[in-house]
């Protein structure tokens, strides 16, 4: 069941990625297949990050069109999925603040791979290196924070706990509350 939610959410990013670039230009510039790719990688499953790096990035290759090389954006999701995944493996990476690098140098990881496949195959790229590379970072960076922020603080099982600890912390404070002010009587 896990494996098919995984698939629909690869599948559902994906198609807003591309529709994302058809409302307009400048959101092409985020890559949430990528945001994906990192949120798994953070979670320490190694396996489960490597396939959702592979499909996101081949699904990225087929839906961008001829120009791109089938596979080498599959192979950068893939490559820097294992990088996240190692660094996160060693360092706790579990609030916002640590994540920014993080996103940050995955961009940066993705990109520099991309690009140099395309170079070493003696594929041209239609967009100059320093101009997409600076866009996609600032772009993806930004919306991958926001976007993982609120997944912590909303939908997540520790938001969930939290929210549940607080209801029982108000329910504790309610009865104890009243017992102090029956004594003060």
């Amino acid at each position: 069941m896990r494996q098919l939610t995984i698939a629909a959410v690869l599948i559902v990013v994906v198609a807003l990625q591309s529709a994302l670039r058809a409302i307009w230009q400048p959101l092409g510039y985020v890559d949430l297949a990528l945001m994906l790719v990192v949120y798994f990688a953070l979670q320490r499953e190694p396996l489960q990050a490597l396939v959702v790096g592979a499909a996101a990035g081949l699904a990225t290759d087929f839906i961008s069109g001829p120009p791109a090389l089938l596979g080498a954006g599959g192979f950068s999701k893939t490559l820097t999925a294992y990088a996240v995944y190692f660094v996160a493996q060693r360092v706790m990476l579990d609030t916002t603040l640590l994540r920014i690098p993080v996103l940050a140098g995955a961009t940066l990881t993705d990109n520099l791979v991309y690009v140099g496949m395309h170079r070493m195959l003696g594929q041209k790229m239609s967009v100059p290196l320093v101009q997409a590379l600076s866009y996609k970072l600032i772009a993806t960076t930004i919306a991958g924070t926001v976007l993982l922020y609120v997944y912590d603080s909303y939908f997540s099982n520790k938001a969930r706990q939290r929210r549940q600890f607080t209801v029982r912390r108000r329910v504790a404070r309610g009865s104890t509350s009243g017992l102090r002010r029956k004594r003060r009587i």
